[in-house]
């Protein structure tokens, strides 16, 4: 019985690390679907950074042009806007290159793009220290949604607002919002759902083509699968380990068992030889 122990705890123990295996792998693949389209590569300043000098500038570099009626803001410690508008910029070439993922033939493969697309967003007037975020929303040319926002601390001297400007209160263009919101594409496919141009955008000098859309198996669904299958051999030889340990100890039963018997057959008989020493104890006697 040792020896299936032994064998069970080796299956138990390939099929741990098998699972832990697979749940590295699982979670080491890149997660496609997760990565946006025209995605923002950069910005000047940096998220996080510190900035000591008054920019009449912020500039926000995606994969790709941003969207004509995309919206920018910035918004100071207390609140309030200081954006003036803003404008395309010219390319620059990424110092990082950003991966993005595209299914082609039911697999999403991953596709780098070295060059950035400014968006030059005006700031009116910086009017105290602190906290500024800069956000943005626009639409890919898949039609995926680009949205976030940049976090800097300004610790430069403050300046006034021009003459006769006021704080912007306009938010997204409703368009924009509907495209963002998957209820509207400038290319639609028959069920509705955005649908990537064929070739790749006249103004991208990268080249790079859009994202073919596909129906078929989910890429993601196959180590799920996996995980599924080898967490159920690990709950069936869970389960046939206890049914072991019990039939080893059945089998120890029977042979205390036959040992105490033993033992009790010997006790028994230790009576019957006493009886005969005494019985023959006068016998003895007699002969003296």
């Amino acid at each position: 019985m040792r020896s299936k122990l032994v064998t069970v705890r080796k299956v138990l123990g390939r099929v741990v690390a098998a699972l832990a295996a697979t749940l590295v792998v699982s979670l080491l693949l890149p997660v496609a679907p997760a990565s946006a389209h025209g995605q923002l590569a950069t910005s000047t300043p940096l998220k996080g950074t510190v900035v000591r000098e008054p920019l009449t500038q912020l500039a926000l570099y995606f994969t790709e042009k941003p969207a004509s009626n995309a919206h920018f803001a910035i918004s100071g410690p207390n609140g309030s806007r200081v954006d003036n508008g803003w404008s395309y910029g010219e390319p620059k070439r990424l110092d990082k290159p950003v991966t993005e993922y595209f299914m082609v033939d039911g697999v999403f493969e991953p596709r780098l793009y070295h060059t950035g697309f400014p968006a030059m967003v005006t700031v009116a007037h910086w009017p105290a220290k602190g906290r500024y975020t800069a956000s943005y929303l626009s639409v890919a040319s898949d039609g995926e949604a680009v949205r976030g926002e940049v976090t800097f601390d300004y610790q430069g001297p403050g300046t006034a607002a021009p003459a006769g400007w006021s704080a912007p209160t306009a938010g997204p263009d409703p368009a924009l919002l509907a495209q963002a919101e998957g209820e509207g594409s400038t290319n639609s496919g028959p069920t509705g759902s955005p649908v990537a141009p064929t070739g790749a955008p006249a103004d991208d000098p990268a080249g790079a083509a859009e994202e073919q859309r596909d129906s078929g198996f989910p890429a993601w669904l196959i180590p799920a699968l996996i995980v599924v299958v080898v967490s159920v051999i690990v709950l069936v030889a869970a389960r046939r380990r206890p049914a072991a340990r019990g039939a080893s100890a059945a089998d120890r039963r029977p042979a205390g068992a036959v040992g105490r018997g033993g033992a009790a057959t010997r006790k028994s008989a230790s009576p019957t030889r006493k009886a005969g020493n005494r019985s023959s104890g006068p016998a003895r006697r007699g002969r003296r």
